[in-house]
């Protein structure tokens, strides 16, 4: 359970090992993996994600009431959330996917939220969040992969979702590696925590590349339409 720090750092070493790394009095880790740039971070990140999400629920709930539902994002073959909707991997653990990003960016908003306030967590909670934004990047990854290259098809409100994933796994993850909660060797974890922006960067351009080439012929307009 999270933990207020006690502002002059007097907290007794039991409190002090529950918590875990202080992020806010370690010089050696990279500034945005402190408490109150990561906790940023996290809640303007899990608010656009969390808006998006939101946006998509209210948007299939349209389409469940009248399958005609033209959707805001439905701007043509190639760009329309309606069309992604009628799809199996819309819905790949029986219930439409949106409700888990509903859930799970109201957690990481929760816990950007709290790190504000000055609250630190034990080294179990970090590894919890830690495998929670794995899977959630993983399946995010997933779901690109099949807008891309099976469904065909873009939908901008789950390509902000994808977006604001990105930089939440990556700053999360090298919080926990260069605060010893994932163990890794001083030097990976420095070349980690240096180049925190410059992988988030590379993520983003591997995303706009790939969607480019999937989608070339409609780039270069000869696709037919």
């Amino acid at each position: 359970m999270p933990s207020i720090s006690p502002a002059t750092g007097t907290g007794s070493p039991a409190a002090e090992l529950m918590a875990g790394p202080d992020p806010v009095t370690s010089a050696a880790v990279p500034p945005m993996t402190r408490n109150r740039p990561l906790g940023w971070l996290m809640v303007i990140t899990s608010l656009i994600g969390w808006l998006a999400s939101g946006t998509l629920v209210l948007e299939k709930l349209e389409v469940l009431k009248d399958p005609n539902h033209t959707t805001v994002c439905d701007v043509n073959p190639w760009i329309s959330c309606g069309q992604v909707m009628q799809t199996w991997q819309s819905s790949v653990f029986g219930f439409p996917n949106m409700f888990i990003g509903i859930v799970a960016f109201a957690v990481t908003l929760a816990v950007g939220t709290a790190l504000l306030s000055g609250a630190t967590f034990a080294r179990w909670y970090w590894l919890g969040l830690q495998a929670g934004v794995t899977l959630g990047f993983a399946f995010v990854v997933w779901l690109w992969s099949q807008a891309l290259y099976s469904i065909h098809i873009l939908c901008p409100f789950c390509m902000i979702v994808w977006a604001a994933m990105i930089p939440l796994f990556v700053w999360v993850t090298i919080r926990n590696v260069t605060h010893g909660v994932i163990p890794v060797p001083a030097g990976a974890a420095r070349l980690l925590g240096d180049s925190g922006w410059i992988i988030t960067a590379l993520l983003y351009v591997a995303v706009i590349a790939t969607i480019f080439f999937a989608f070339i012929q409609v780039f270069a307009g000869t696709s037919g339409f």
